[in-house]
């Protein structure tokens, strides 16, 4: 047994991150696209996240912990390797 409540596990959901599509518990920051995710997701203290693995876009609150951006080259890398293992 936890010793978790039930009102902590509902609290849970929301401060962790954990992609609703293939359950990875590793996100990476998203770069704000539109003038409603620039402007006014910050006025509702959420954020874009992107899943690690399966790269789904997401809203998420701010104090969600979540990693910084990947740089342009390891997303290539990322990319490339993701193509070669569906290959495989």
């Amino acid at each position: 047994m936890t010793g978790i409540s039930p009102k902590q596990m509902w609290l849970l959901k929301y401060f962790d991150f954990h992609c609703t599509d293939c359950g990875c518990d590793v996100g990476f920051r998203s770069r704000p696209r539109t003038f409603t995710e620039r402007y006014l997701l910050p006025v509702f203290l959420l954020q874009p996240v992107r899943c690690a693995e399966c790269f789904r876009r997401d809203y998420r609150v701010m104090f969600t912990p979540v990693k910084e951006r990947m740089p342009e080259a390891l997303k290539k890398v990322a990319a490339a390797e993701h193509r070669t293992s569906d290959v495989a």
